[in-house]
């Protein structure tokens, strides 16, 4: 009877780990944003639900299981480790902001902006070839594809294209 009931929860924990690993890693990622604590946290999820499976409830499986996942997160969050680790000075001369701020953003949807505008100028084919290019930013070679048409030609327009819209900037005093 022993090795029934050990076989029972072996079974039963594997049944809660494959139905709740992708809700408890998501509930410890979205509590600390780091994807490798989550990993961890999500590890000492399912060591506490084993340690303590034969004292639950089953009809709550769920939300007992979520209720230790997200206590794990937060006590993480809270813990002395980690706030000792976030004061150490080395921490912060090796975070690089890599994201553009507000100003960037707002000078890059400008640009983009003046750009579709000046290629919407052009005539055909100049127009087509220059939003693909300048716009969309995409390569000769792709745009050829596409357009089916042959690279010299794409190239060509191109080249033409940048010449018009120089002058049209010039025209306009942005150049």
């Amino acid at each position: 009877m022993g090795i029934e009931r050990e076989l029972d929860i072996e079974a039963y924990f594997s049944y809660l780990l494959q139905q709740y690993e992708k809700l408890v890693y998501s509930i410890c990622y979205r509590t600390c944003g780091n994807p490798f604590d989550a990993q961890d946290l999500t590890q000492d999820t399912f060591l506490a639900v084993y340690k303590h499976l034969g004292t639950f409830d089953r009809q709550y499986e769920r939300a007992w299981i979520c209720r230790i996942a997200s206590n794990k997160a937060i006590d993480y969050m809270k813990s002395k480790k980690r706030l000792e680790e976030c004061k150490d000075e080395e921490f912060f001369t090796e975070v690089v902001d890599s994201g553009e701020g507000p100003e960037d953003a707002y000078i890059q949807k400008e640009a983009k902006e003046l750009v579709l505008s000046v290629c919407n100028q052009l005539k055909s084919p100049y127009r087509e070839v220059a939003y693909e290019h300048f716009y969309l930013e995409k390569p000769m070679t792709e745009i050829a594809a596409e357009q089916d048409a042959n690279l010299k030609t794409v190239q060509t327009r191109v080249y033409r294209a940048r010449a018009q819209i120089r002058k049209l900037l010039e025209e306009r005093g942005g150049a």
